[in-house]
């Protein structure tokens, strides 16, 4: 079958589906006067596809038309709905399970150069010597992309067992050091913590994997113990976390609360129709939590603070949070590809929508507060004010009103 006909099929297709779902819709109500009906649209679209196959001035892939033609459709319903190819789905699933098969190197592009955040700790990168700073240059002998980091965080990942060569740049080198690397299974953490002041602890949550929720209890586990007793209070720092995973942050939630609604959600579908509660338990028996958010703390973020701020639980501090009130739904397709698709809107346990609208801090701080100057290693309550802050926002006396009687507590 020639280019241009396997091209007019697929529409035919298209058109044949079309008018299978226009039968249903018209079986319950009648289109307005004027409006064009999808068999319509799907023959416009073959047209379309007939010219640009036979009239663009350089020849075009059938295939890569079409698969442009489903990725434009799907993101043209919302910014967050997203038709996935094999690399993109394996990244979400990555991205959500908390673990992968590579050499453990978090990496960013600075001035077009692959640059080391930091190597994982007890990953292969780690234990082989590769440091934060570092440039990455080659992989297995191939110079970088250095106009995507997709490229080479993929060409490190890959099979358990399996060896890769990574090419280092290290400050005063002019050429690459050549380090061999086994790839191995790497977990990705996304909570970190600290004492950050004598009985006061603060937790770091980057984004919401399947692992949070567990590595959330371990982290205020080691807290107590470092404190040598019941933690007086909690920094819980949310800002810029894009969100993740829905279950982890109503198991984050959860952990702090010991009854009442989480988050509800509503949508078309049964499946998009939910509300999920708290559980009995309290992980702090009832200490003061004050939440760090800003505007890049969205979607997951914002079920966390959403709940610990409507049921009095937290003080929220920092900015208003993004305004992401969504969620999407990852669907497995044929062939290795998935659709994200936006499925419910979800709802704070007061029934308020977020969405473009986002959470108002209790506590608002400047927008770009710069910390003091603080020698190398300093604590955490000296490089960061908001973190200070918040610890002496715990600290303060508050009053609490319980049947028009007044209460004094001291945090």
């Amino acid at each position: 079958m020639n280019p241009r006909k396997s091209l007019l099929l697929a529409a035919g297709v298209l058109i044949g589906l079309s008018l299978g779902l226009t039968h249903g819709v018209l079986a319950d109500k009648t289109a307005p006067a004027g409006e064009a009906v999808p068999w319509q649209d799907a023959r416009l679209l073959a047209q379309v596809l007939e010219r640009v196959e036979r009239e663009y001035v350089e020849p075009v892939d059938d295939h890569q038309l079409m698969q442009a033609a489903i990725r434009g459709m799907v993101s043209s319903l919302d910014p967050y709905s997203a038709y996935l190819d094999g690399d993109e789905y394996d990244d979400i699933k990555i991205s959500t399970s908390g673990e992968y098969s590579g050499v453990g190197i978090e990496v960013s592009m600075e001035d077009g150069e692959v640059v080391v955040v930091a190597p994982l700790d007890g990953s292969p990168a780690a234990e082989a010597g590769i440091r934060s700073g570092d440039v990455i240059a080659t992989i297995d002998g191939v110079p970088v992309n250095t106009t995507t980091l997709a490229d080479t965080i993929g060409r490190m990942r890959g099979k358990e067992g399996t060896s890769v060569k990574v090419g280092i740049l290290r400050e005063g080198s002019t050429e690459p050091k050549i380090f061999t690397l086994k790839r191995s299974r790497v977990e990705l953490h996304s909570v970190t913590s600290d004492l950050a002041a004598p009985g006061y602890g603060y937790v770091r949550i980057a984004e919401f994997s399947e692992t949070t929720g567990e590595d959330l209890l371990t982290a205020l586990h080691a807290l107590r113990t470092r404190s040598g007793a019941p933690l007086k209070g909690l920094v819980l720092d949310l800002r810029n976390n894009p969100g993740g995973v829905l279950e982890a942050a109503v198991a984050v939630a959860d952990a702090f609360l010991d009854s009442g609604v989480i988050v509800s959600a509503r949508g078309r579908t049964a499946e998009s129709r939910f509300e999920m509660s708290a559980t009995p338990g309290d992980e702090l028996n009832g200490a003061p939590i004050v939440v760090l958010v800003n505007g890049g703390s969205a979607s997951a973020a914002e079920i966390v603070a959403g709940a610990l701020k409507d049921h009095h639980r937290a003080t929220l501090m920092g900015r208003t949070t993004f305004g992401k009130g969504s969620v999407q739904t990852v669907m497995p397709l044929d062939h290795g590809r998935a659709l994200k698709l936006t499925t419910s809107l979800y709802y704070t346990p007061s029934g308020v929508s977020i969405n473009h609208r986002g959470i108002a801090p209790d506590i608002e701080t400047e927008r770009d507060p710069k910390p003091p100057p603080a020698p190398p290693g300093a604590p955490l309550i000296e490089r960061d004010p908001e973190v200070r802050r918040a610890i002496q926002e715990l600290k303060i006396p508050t009053v609490i009103r319980r049947d028009g009687v007044s209460a004094l507590l001291r945090r």
